[in-house]
């Protein structure tokens, strides 16, 4: 059965196709965020999914106060997950398992690197967060964007260019995990709790605290998600030989 297309898809699908045909030639910039909500009819927050993904394909560049310009005409044939991958649970698993390592290694890097600005904008997410903890969506939001500034917290570029395509790739997944809490009395809480132990981590510059709590937070949404990872131990790490 084919997967419905979602309006993300098909809002960067159209834009896309208005890149290719030269709507909006290489070197000019996308109109405004709130310009394409209007013209397609849906919120900002789904015009910025869809600027992340084609920033992510290599169509365009997209930075915080200068908006999107046109870098290319088709897409990179760089690294990619696959289109929906939440609807394949063995390619969400994967995905799952490789967020494991990699955000364990921004984890510990954060620690380090961290400065007050960074603790700053990881607290005040935090923060927001717990007052959205039974709002979806918004939750959702707030979720991606806490491992997108964990990831700016390494100081590396590319720890926050990959975090923040891997977590909007899966955001799908985000959702149902939290809609799946909501379902629980206290389980978002729970969920916050695993966030804060990271970001207490991370604020007390402990590279082998923040790991493990990055990990032990992946493993636990993976397991609530129901997803297998064989060969990992309790703790997220490659089990060893008996």
């Amino acid at each position: 059965m084919t997967k419905p297309v979602t309006l993300t898809q098909q809002v960067a699908q159209q834009i896309a196709g208005d890149i290719l045909s030269g709507v909006y030639p290489v070197g000019t910039r996308l109109p405004s965020g709130r310009d394409l909500a209007q013209r397609f009819g849906v919120s900002q927050s789904v015009i910025r999914e869809v600027t992340e993904r084609l920033r992510a394909q290599g169509l365009i560049d997209s930075r915080q106060g200068s908006g999107c310009t046109v870098r290319a005409r088709t897409q990179s044939a760089g690294f990619q997950v696959p289109e929906g991958c939440e609807a394949n649970r063995a390619d969400l698993a994967n995905v799952f398992e490789l967020r494991l390592d990699l955000e364990g290694a921004a984890a510990a890097l954060a620690a380090v690197r961290r400065t007050s600005a960074d603790i700053e904008v990881l607290e005040t997410i935090l923060n927001a967060l717990a007052e959205h903890l039974y709002t979806s969506d918004r939750a959702v939001d707030l979720d991606i964007a806490f491992h997108v500034a964990m990831g700016d917290a390494t100081h590396n570029r590319y720890f926050k260019d990959l975090l923040q395509y891997l977590n909007l790739q899966i955001r799908e997944s985000v959702r149902a995990g939290r809609t799946h809490s909501l379902a629980y009395p206290h389980l978002p809480d729970e969920v916050h709790r695993e966030h804060m132990l990271l970001f207490d981590a991370i604020r007390a510059g402990d590279p082998v605290a923040a790991r493990s709590a990055a990990m032990s937070h992946l493993r636990k949404a993976a397991a609530r998600l129901e997803l297998s990872m064989p060969g990992r131990d309790t703790q997220g790490e490659v089990a060893g030989p008996v």
